[in-house]
């Protein structure tokens, strides 16, 4: 049987599931801030959702990124007030390319809205 690291780097080595992978890559980070933030204050996710008035699940949820629905700015920033920190969010624009430039206009799409 694989271990997590061995499955995830063979999934990866394929191109179309890293590709799949990368377009994610800033929710997996910001769900790992959230676990990093609770339990470096010793919090369980039942003591944070009694902090901001929901449920156990709903905080499981949320950490997990599998809801149906993304939690509100309000929650989030009433998560982050639970565990002792400020919610930030930012636009950060994304590298232009590099290589070949023609004459036509590259245009730079927003960068999804990211906690930190």
């Amino acid at each position: 049987m694989l271990t997590h690291k061995q499955l995830r780097t063979q999934a990866l080595a394929n191109a179309a599931v890293k590709a799949e992978f990368d377009k994610l890559s800033d929710e997996f980070s910001l769900l790992d801030e959230f676990l990093k933030a609770r339990t470096s204050q010793g919090l369980t996710q039942a003591q944070v959702a009694e902090k901001i008035g929901t449920t156990q699940s709903a905080v499981a949820r949320m950490e997990s990124g599998s809801g149906k629905h993304s939690p509100s700015l309000a929650t989030l920033t009433k998560y982050a007030d639970a565990l002792g920190c400020k919610l930030e969010i930012r636009l950060v624009r994304r590298p232009r390319a590099t290589g070949n430039l023609t004459s036509r206009t590259i245009q730079a799409t927003p960068k999804r809205l990211a906690a930190s």
